[in-house]
Parts: C-alpha cells; structure tokens; sequence
C-alpha cells in the first residue's frame, strides 16, 4: 500500500532493529574475501518492511475470520469487496441468491441500471484446493444463464488443471485466498486504516 497506512508508531516500534554483519560472524557466513562488511536497512526500508509485515498478519487474520464466520456472510463479504472495487452501479446492484437449488451461483451483479449486463459470483469458502470439476461446474452454470463473466472467489487455492480451464473459457476470473485478503485490505472491506505522519525534510525551502 503506497501511502503507507494501516500502521501506528506502536507498529513502527515492532521494526526489526538493524542488520550487521561484522568481523565476528563465522568464517563461512564472510564474504569470499574475508573483508568486514555492513549492511544497514534505512529507516524507510525498515517501514516498508514493517509495513509488509503488518499487511500479511492482517491477511492472515482475515482468512481466519472467513473460515469462522457463516457461509452466507462469506457471500455477503465477496459482494462488498466487488462492490468497492467498483462493480455494480450501487450496493443494491448486487444479490446474493446462494443457497439450495442456486446451481453454482451465489452472487448476481448488475454492471448497469437496466441489468442488462450481469456479471455472476460463486464463493468457496474451502480449506481444500478448488479443482477443475468445481470451477467447469461453475462455467456450466454460466452457460445455463447465458452469462458471458462469472468471478470464482475461494478462501483456499485452486488446481493447476482449474486454472488451465478458467485460462481456456476466457469468461470466469480466479481470486484465490490471498489474493481475496489483498483485495480487502486495498479496499477496506473488513479493515480500517490509521495513517501516520512521517516527516521528511524540505528541500525546496532551503534553496536560495
């Protein structure tokens, strides 16, 4: 995340102290040439780093939560995150219809007022990996609605031979666990951010 957010100074405090290799290391940790070297992380590094960190336990803990919630509000979740990446033309521009008898589709958008463009949603919410039978079911039931775009979106992962044939229909998009968990904290579905004012001297006010 580019603004550098989801972070306080309490977090910056968990930075990793600073990295040196010296003279007192082993023999086989040197360089060939014996010579005493330094490696220093900047302050800005050991953000980045930090930052880094912070985004992959939140990812982390996000997944985890998914996993203990219900199905239904996995569903709902996937439809919040659709729509704060811009899908639909409002909130109620997006139905959930899974459950009994939904035949694969858990998550209808309308890309316009009319509905005349839809695009069609199943969630997974699995531990195991998604194989080729779960996600050529899911392009069936696209088939069956005449749909031209279905977005797949499971917690776990997906098969070689799964993505093989999303590759190869050219109409279902693959969001795996992580990339789900990214998309949340990019878009702030499920997360909040605190921003954190970083100083930074100005060059340009001490020119003549």
């Amino acid at each position: 995340m580019v603004e550098k957010v989801a972070t306080s100074y309490q977090d910056v405090a968990r930075l990793r102290p600073e990295l040196t290799v010296t003279d007192d290391e082993p023999d086989q940790q040197r360089r060939p040439d014996n010579a005493s070297r330094e490696v220093t992380l900047s302050p800005d590094d050991r953000l980045d780093q930090a930052l880094s960190e912070i985004e992959a336990s939140v990812a982390s803990e996000l997944l985890e939560l998914i996993a203990n919630a219900s199905p239904q509000f996995f569903e709902s979740v996937v439809l919040d995150l659709l729509h704060a990446m811009g899908y639909g033309t409002s909130r109620d521009a997006l139905k959930r219809v899974g459950g009994i008898g939904d035949g694969g589709i858990d998550g209808i958008i309308s890309l316009d007022r009319l509905g005349l463009e839809k695009v069609y949603v199943q969630a997974k919410r699995w531990q195991s990996t998604v194989g080729r039978p779960e996600v050529q079911g899911f392009y069936g039931a696209l088939a069956g609605q005449r749909a031209t775009k279905g977005v797949f979106i499971t917690t776990s992962g997906y098969s070689k031979q799964a993505i093989e044939f999303a590759e190869s229909v050219e109409r279902i998009v693959l969001v795996d666990g992580p990339q789900l968990a990214k998309y949340m904290i990019e878009h702030g579905v499920g997360v909040s951010h605190r921003l954190v004012r970083i100083p930074e001297t100005d060059s340009d006010y001490f020119e003549n």
